[in-house]
């Protein structure tokens, strides 16, 4: 079965994965413009999308609220 998601929004949602796993926390949207090399619009732009297509879900205005709603096996590995 085909991902319900791009490559690209599947790198991002590996980084969420990984980032909350190591850190503690889900990162910021800053974290993922970092890491992406992207600028801090474009970061707000996936998340907002990757919660539009329900493969994550926050809580607005609430810091670091990203949470994932796919399984690890649901998600590719981070390049």
């Amino acid at each position: 079965m085909k991902p319900a998601y791009t490559p690209k929004q599947g790198q991002v949602l590996a980084f969420i994965h990984y980032y909350t796993k190591l850190n503690g926390c889900p990162p910021a949207e800053n974290d993922l413009a970092s890491y992406l090399k992207i600028t801090h619009p474009s970061a707000h732009q996936m998340v907002v999308t990757l919660e539009r297509r329900g493969l994550i879900e926050r809580v607005p205005g609430h810091a670091r609220s990203i949470r994932l709603l796919l399984s690890r096996e649901d998600l590719p590995d981070l390049e």
